[in-house]
């Protein structure tokens, strides 16, 4: 096997050709040691790779010999409990992976193609640990916004943002600090990614008809103080969560859309009642993933060049940002080193967290378009994910790139 980029610890001629078996367990220990968050196990026509996504990029990791490639994708297939003769249409599974003194959960998906199956296994818990608001990156502002919704007694949040975004880790660390004696927790996943102890977690299963919808149903008759809902996909899930936070309950929830305003828009479009939107949802957050500089070999920018990031701001960006944020502004830029893949190790939060007032209530009920309420929103003091972005340039955490790459302008 050739292995391209390995990491210092492991050497090339670690991974043996002859055994798909550890073949397997290498590449898996070394997506585990590096903390990738998938792995593609994918063929071409002459060609047999894995790949893994580290920090949001994906990066060759593995190119096995071509004739490794059946007996790789089949040890996946039989750990994964799925049909190793069935390779005309998609399937899922799960493993359950020990790795040193832990079990990893493994979400197995299998895709026929032109040269073969192609394999994505998702890591969904190898970091058990729940970091407060202010590691994930939620700014102090933010943080008290968040914290203050989460103290009222009932109403719905939304966390929203594309797959990957970390919205399961945030709703995780809420639900953290929810999490005591006195109050029932129940939450409903496809599937349970992170173990809460204290929490009654439910898995769906659609097969057995073990539905979203169902499952809220059965735990508003469990007596319970908060819900969390791993996704809100339907109109009749939509319904059950918000008809929930109306009654007594504190729902969590997600949604994937591109930023906090549109989620409104888009609850109405599902079919939610004007007025039941404005009754029952309290804050929503967006949120994306950026890249974290190097601090080993990040490299600051000269005077003539912090000025141009600044000249560059559109006027409602550089209103956003705070005078002592401005005034003590240190930029960098990425370089790349040994300890770093070029010039970035690790990601961290952005977030738009906007708390619906009484004002954005009333444009709620006069269903006013997406627009109208990001104006409003702006009026609040609301920032963009793209401003939210600009204070983790300033603060020297990341780069106007990987701002630029990752957001919406306004």
């Amino acid at each position: 096997m050739r292995i391209l980029m390995p990491p210092p610890h492991i050497a090339p001629s670690a991974i043996p050709e002859e055994s798909a078996v550890q073949t397997l367990d290498l590449l898996l220990h070394r997506a585990f040691e590096q903390l990738a968050s998938d792995i593609h196990v994918e063929s071409g026509e002459d060609f047999f790779r894995v790949r893994f996504r580290i920090d949001g990029q994906l990066q060759i990791a593995a190119t096995p010999v071509l004739s490794l490639r059946d007996a790789v994708v089949s040890r996946l297939k039989v750990l994964a409990r799925m049909d190793i003769a069935e390779k005309r249409v998609p399937q899922d599974g799960r493993i359950q992976y020990p790795y040193k003194d832990q079990t990893i959960d493994l979400r197995v998906s299998s895709l026929p193609t032109l040269h073969g199956e192609k394999i994505v296994v998702r890591i969904l818990n190898f970091s058990r640990e729940r970091p407060g608001l202010a590691a994930l990156g939620y700014e102090p502002d933010d943080r008290t916004k968040l914290l203050q919704a989460l103290g009222r007694p009932h109403g719905l949040i939304l966390m929203t943002g594309p797959t990957g975004s970390g919205k399961t880790l945030s709703l995780y660390s809420c639900l953290e600090l929810l999490n005591r004696a006195e109050v029932n927790i129940s939450t409903v996943e496809d599937p349970s990614e992170i173990h809460l102890p204290g929490a009654n977690q439910v898995n769906i299963n659609e097969r057995a008809g073990l539905t979203f919808a169902t499952t809220l149903r059965a735990l508003l008759r469990q007596d319970p103080d908060v819900i969390m809902v791993g996704e809100i996909r339907d109109l009749e899930t939509a319904e059950i969560a918000i008809q929930a936070a109306q009654t007594g309950h504190l729902v969590l929830s997600t949604l994937h859309t591109n930023d906090a305003p549109s989620t409104l828009a888009r609850l109405r479009h599902m079919g939610i009642a004007a007025f039941n939107v404005a009754a029952s949802v309290n804050l929503i957050t967006a949120q994306r993933l950026i890249r974290r500089l190097c601090d080993k070999c990040k490299s600051p920018l000269d005077a003539e060049q912090t000025a141009f990031f600044f000249n560059t701001l559109t006027p409602q960006d550089s209103q956003a940002i705070p005078a002592d944020s401005r005034a003590h502004a240190t930029l960098y830029k990425a370089v790349g080193c040994h300890a770093c893949d070029k010039g970035y190790k690790g990601r961290i939060g952005i977030y738009q967290v906007m708390p619906v007032s009484d004002v954005m209530q009333t444009c709620i009920i006069r269903d006013n378009d997406t627009q109208t309420l990001a104006a409003q929103a702006a009026l609040e003091g609301v920032r963009t994910l793209r401003q939210a972005g600009w204070l983790k340039v300033l603060q020297g955490i990341t780069t106007m790139d990987e701002v630029m790459a990752l957001t919406n302008h306004g």
